[in-house]
């Protein structure tokens, strides 16, 4: 879906599954600036929403994501995955309970295979799984918004006037990056568990009843270490690119992983996350689609 914000003066129109929203209004770095300096929007009206409604909403879900969700209460909002049965992240979600429904969104175009996995597991319980295309997302400085696709001009239009800055995808996901934080199907391939990105601390709960999935969690939580890790990049400011999605990344000529989103932060400049073999050292000479690139150590070891 194309966002009515795009029509603003100014407004750039994103690329790959972010195309529907801006990627900017006219001056990416100044937006970055203003937003790191105090509150900030982002429309995100591109990303699926869907709903489950029914009494046994959130037992349901519980007994099919990696949360706990039995005792949400209603208005506090989290993160689940869906695992396949070997443990691999197969879908990602965002959701909050209001009482009577949850709503949940997820990555642009990954809705309809969520609810026809939903769908199949509903037997005889009282659920309600279904889309909710009238509902957007806009994000207001980390607190994300459901609002009506018919009122996002009025909303946004609002929420400047209250001294939120517009912050376009080009600007949010700098500082995801940043922030070493992983999305689905950019830092994520087909192997990903939740432990290599650090969903383990945000999505997982290590001490809830059985899901799809749960036995690879506890044994990589009790008896080893995941096999990669999320690491954050500096890229050589020189080059005039950005190494795409999904590109190689080398350690004397040998792929050691690969780079997911990469963008251009107002102050660390050219960054990137990738997904690098776990002994890949952090003081390694990386190169990414000829670029070379340099490991930020974590402050906590993994």
């Amino acid at each position: 879906m194309t966002s009515p914000l795009l029509a603003r003066p100014g407004a750039v129109a994103g690329d790959g599954v972010d195309a529907g929203v801006a990627a900017h209004y006219g001056d990416p770095f100044r937006e970055q600036r203003l937003a790191a300096a105090g509150r900030w929007v982002t429309d995100r009206s591109n990303r699926d929403v869907i709903r489950v409604g029914g009494a046994d909403r959130l037992s349901w879900l519980h007994s099919l994501t990696t949360q706990h969700l039995t005792a949400l209460p209603p208005g506090t909002w989290t993160e689940a995955l869906v695992l396949s049965p070997h443990g691999h992240v197969e879908h990602h979600l965002t959701l909050v309970d209001d009482g009577e429904v949850v709503r949940a969104h997820l990555e642009p175009g990954t809705a309809p295979a969520l609810l026809a996995f939903l769908d199949s597991m509903r037997f005889l319980l009282r659920v309600e799984p279904a889309a909710e295309p009238d509902l957007a997302v806009l994000t207001d400085s980390d607190r994300d918004l459901l609002v009506p696709r018919a009122e996002i001009g009025a909303r946004w239009d609002a929420l400047v006037a209250e001294g939120a800055a517009p912050l376009g995808m080009w600007g949010h996901e700098a500082f995801r990056v940043a922030s070493r934080t992983p999305r689905l199907g950019f830092e994520t391939d087909h192997r990903t568990i939740p432990h290599e990105v650090g969903w383990l601390e945000t999505a997982v709960h290590l001490d809830k009843g059985c899901y799809r999935g749960q036995e690879t969690v506890a044994r990589v939580h009790n008896l080893g270490r995941p096999p990669r890790r999320l690491v954050l990049l500096h890229l050589d400011g020189s080059a005039e690119r950005l190494p795409a999605q999904g590109t190689a990344v080398e350690w004397e000529g040998v792929p050691v992983g690969f780079s997911g989103t990469a963008e251009r932060h107002y102050e660390l400049g050219p960054i990137a996350l990738a997904l690098v073999k776990r002994n890949t050292p952090d003081d390694a000479p990386l190169v990414v689609d000829g670029i070379a690139a340099s490991v930020e150590p974590a402050e906590v070891p993994v």
